[in-house]
């Protein structure tokens, strides 16, 4: 049997096409793509409220991938919003919160990417640069704005982590894409890997049942 893979999804609104302005929920293409290249079935779930119905589709995954989007909400590790912040969704944070927690307690393996990596540093109390402008010392450029399969700086991945371990790498080249970037690392997490410049680009708990990567792994599994 394949894993079941389950996907954080979001919304979007369509400016186009015969419905403009419908909201329409949806994970990006490549999510689907690396699940399947990968051997596992993807199962998307989509943005609701209802907690009852996200336990329920909670039971049917083997795994978790909490996808990107929206800038986290700073109230969510006791910080009032700066210049810079992007768009936040409020009950977006809460969905993939919800999601994570549940996993968790099911025992169900999870795999942050770009915000996805942010929840699960901030859900478990680590903190957040709300724009790399605002970390001290040189900083690359993380939010390349180009196409994803270019890769634009180095990753130095951390002796003995899960991240070195599948990666076989001490370095890699990623692409990137968030503005956002972890502060305080969570309590039960360690450092899998930093960017050339000292970002913190993944962390992992304790038996490596929670990754979170902060570049766009999918684009090149």
């Amino acid at each position: 049997m394949k894993p079941i893979i389950g996907i954080s999804g979001s919304v979007i609104i369509d400016d186009s096409g015969i419905f403009p302005g419908y909201r329409r929920s949806y994970v990006n293409e490549d999510y689907v793509d690396s699940v399947i290249q990968n051997g596992g079935i993807p199962y998307i779930i989509p943005f609701n409220e209802n907690e009852e119905v996200i336990k329920e589709q909670l039971l049917n995954v083997q795994g978790l991938i909490l996808s990107g989007g929206h800038d986290v909400d700073p109230h969510n590790y006791k910080e009032e919003p700066e210049q810079k912040l992007g768009d936040i969704w409020p009950e977006r944070d809460q969905f993939d919160m919800l999601l994570l927690k549940l996993a968790e307690e099911n025992g169900v393996p999870v795999l942050g990417i770009c915000r996805g990596a942010q929840i699960i540093n901030v859900y478990h109390g680590g903190t957040l640069y709300q724009d790399l402008s605002y970390r001290k010392g040189k900083t690359l450029k993380h939010n390349q704005g180009q196409t994803p399969t270019l890769l634009t700086h180095t990753v130095e991945t951390v002796a003995g982590t899960k991240i070195a371990e599948l990666l076989g790498k001490e370095k890699i080249q990623t692409n990137s894409f968030h503005h956002q970037l972890i502060k305080d690392v969570a309590p039960e997490f360690k450092v899998s890997a930093r960017c050339v410049d000292g970002v913190v680009e993944a962390i992992e708990n304790k038996d490596a049942s929670v990754i979170a990567v902060q570049w766009l792994s999918l684009i090149h599994i």
